[in-house]
């Protein structure tokens, strides 16, 4: 285990928003049995994760994966008795996933949009200034329920169609989500272009337009290497929520050059080795990515799991 070497100037305690099990399996071509599924969340909660993204009540059609979210919820019921402060987000498209998730008993929710026109005509089939209104009805209501709502911001640095995305485009649709309601907003780079410089930038123009910095997350993907910088960019700029995927699972199946996610104890490995708290067991976690790469039939990609569980991971 790492041996920690405590940095002043950064957070004490960083929470990690797990999304192995959404994010993670969507872009899984073979079909992962609900059981599986079920399991893998109950170990990421074992470990000590205590925000665990579950599934989307999204279109079977759209993503196949996810299409057995209303057989897998009542698997995941009696999990937040067990682990205390277990919080198990789920993903909705419109006002029809939102129905289905609250007809489950979804206690937490989120919406994705894009900071680009291109990537949420391909995605949500609409116009980026559309698929807001599209969510406005879903933050009220969800509002109204008492369930708090995340807004995902997708293409913040880059769009494989459109190239480099401008600072203001993306603060204008995240103003949008918050000013819609949503409670936290994250920060998605989902091909993994950026760089700490554009990160900073990034946090240093929400910070003038007035967003407090614990309304936001950031959402890392590793296309090239970079996530774990990133990371720490953000952290310096005082954001304590971190998304990351169990074993550097998922992708994205509307945008092909997005690779894999920030692998979740690849990062838990960087703050604990910083001396910041996050409530996981390291290698508690890396067992259960290790079980899931099996599962899946190849090695995890994390660095970190081949490294504490060596041909195992």
């Amino acid at each position: 285990m790492p041996d920690p070497v405590v940095d002043p100037t950064l957070p004490a305690r960083v929470r990690i928003h797990e999304v192995g099990a959404r994010d993670g399996l969507q872009n899984e071509s073979a079909l992962v049995p609900v059981e599986v599924k079920a399991e893998f969340v109950a170990r990421l909660a074992a470990a000590g994760l205590r925000t665990v993204e579950a599934t989307s009540f999204v279109h079977p059609k759209w993503v196949p994966q996810l299409a057995d979210a209303e057989q897998l919820m009542p698997e995941l019921a009696g999990l937040p008795a067990r682990h205390p402060g277990l919080r198990l987000p789920v993903l909705v498209p419109n006002e029809r996933g939102l129905d289905r998730a609250l007809a489950h008993h979804a206690t937490d929710i989120a919406v994705f949009a894009s900071a680009t026109e291109t990537f949420a005509r391909r995605n949500l089939n609409r116009s980026a200034d559309e698929a807001m209104e599209m969510f406005r009805p879903v933050i009220e209501r969800a509002g109204a329920a008492g369930v708090p709502v995340r807004g995902y911001l997708s293409m913040c640095f880059g769009d494989p169609w459109e190239g480099p995305v401008g600072t203001e485009q993306v603060i204008r649709h995240g103003l949008r989500l918050l000013e819609l309601g949503c409670a936290e907003l994250s920060l998605g780079d989902t091909i993994g272009v950026a760089t700490p410089g554009q990160v900073t930038a990034l946090l240093a123009g929400f910070a003038r337009a007035g967003v407090p910095v614990d309304r936001l997350a950031v959402h890392f993907h590793d296309t090239y290497g970079q996530a774990l910088a990133n990371t720490l960019a953000a952290l310096r700029g005082g954001v304590t929520v971190v998304d990351a995927s169990a074993g550097g699972l998922g992708g994205c199946p509307y945008a092909k050059s997005a690779t894999g996610n920030l692998a979740t104890e690849d990062l838990v490995w960087m703050l604990h080795g910083l001396g910041i708290e996050t409530g996981v067991d390291l290698a508690a976690l890396a067992a259960t990515s290790g079980w899931m790469a099996r599962q899946l039939g190849r090695p995890s990609p994390s660095r970190t799991v081949r490294a504490l569980l060596g041909a195992a991971g």
